[in-house]
């Protein structure tokens, strides 16, 4: 997948422990076969939500998953 090689940004937190992460192109995934879904090409948002009540804390349990944040 080619976007997360660099890593996903360490600032989308909202201030309540969830992490929002944007996708301009559907096509990165593997799964879709980009033939069968023709020329439209859709973005998304992601949001990771979690009991943290902080967002170290919840950057912290991110990283313990090994999400790809950004060095």
């Amino acid at each position: 997948m080619r976007d997360f090689p660099r890593g996903c940004r360490r600032t989308s937190f909202d201030g309540g422990g969830n992490y929002t992460i944007g996708i301009k192109e559907h096509i990165i995934f593997p799964e879709i076969d980009y033939d069968k879904r023709g020329a439209d090409v859709w973005g998304m948002d992601i949001t990771v939500c979690t009991s943290a009540k902080s967002d170290a804390e919840a950057r912290a349990l991110l990283s313990a998953l090994n999400f790809p944040f950004r060095q």
